[in-house]
């Protein structure tokens, strides 16, 4: 089974150019939860990603 693509709301930032501040905001308002957390660190799965990405992406 393939691994699932896990990323940090900062490295999802990254991914779609847009500032950290935003992605956290978008997941806080929307009550994102983070499919993993390791330590204080929170992970997003793809479904997550997806929501914001297609929220947040600039056009």
């Amino acid at each position: 089974m393939a691994e699932q693509e896990l990323l940090t709301s900062a490295k999802l930032a990254e991914k779609i150019g847009v500032s950290a501040g935003k992605v956290a905001k978008y997941l806080r308002e929307q009550g994102i939860q983070p499919d993993v957390t390791k330590g204080r660190c929170g992970y997003y799965g793809a479904q997550a990603i997806a929501k914001v990405e297609q929220a947040l992406k600039p056009r």
